[in-house]
């Protein structure tokens, strides 16, 4: 459940962004995120994770633009700034060996499992799977930019399927992971 938690300032975001506005679901986002990272940091058992404070910067930045820079952008245009940012966060942390997913992982699995193979094949997987449910809402994001004639079902739907998938991967994976060791 923590890896989704971190997702709250993109809920929050998309939220406000279809209720209220763009510029405002950018300025809740990074304080959605701060507050996590707060928890994290003053938790015994959490620490501040890659991808919240990643999240952090990223909204914050998008926010402080919105709100001095006027740019002009659509809802199409400000999604894929967010969802870009996102999957870049989630690609960086694969590139360096680091998948998002196994700095949450480790606060639920024993110390002496972290250098497992199935451990890390795991969280690669995972993290994978989330880059490419972000690679999808980039795509969608693309095409609402780029074809504004297109409904914007076409972006609710790719990012309820891709979320939906990546969510049922990261809550089932786990386990069949676990299962496969005990046979083999």
């Amino acid at each position: 459940m923590g890896v989704l938690l971190t997702f709250a300032p993109l809920i929050a975001f998309a939220l406000l962004d279809r209720l209220v506005g763009a510029t405002e679901g950018l300025v809740v986002g990074p304080l959605v995120s701060a507050v996590l990272l707060v928890r994290d940091a003053m938790s015994a058992d959490r620490t501040p994770k890659v991808l919240e404070i990643g999240t952090t910067i990223l909204f914050g930045g998008l926010a402080v633009y919105a709100l001095f820079g006027a740019p002009t952008w659509s809802i199409a245009g400000v999604r894929l700034r967010v969802d870009a940012g996102l999957l870049l966060i989630v690609l960086v942390s694969i590139a360096v060996r680091r998948p998002f997913t196994s700095q949450y992982a480790r606060e639920r699995v024993a110390r002496g499992l972290w250098a497992s193979p199935e451990f890390v094949r795991t969280n690669y997987v995972i993290s994978a799977v989330w880059a490419l449910a972000f690679f999808v809402l980039v795509g969608a994001d693309l095409l609402l930019v780029y074809a504004p004639g297109l409904s914007p079902r076409v972006g609710i739907l790719a990012t309820v399927a891709a979320l939906g998938a990546a969510v049922k991967v990261t809550g089932r994976y786990p386990e069949r992971g676990r299962v496969q060791a005990w046979h083999s």
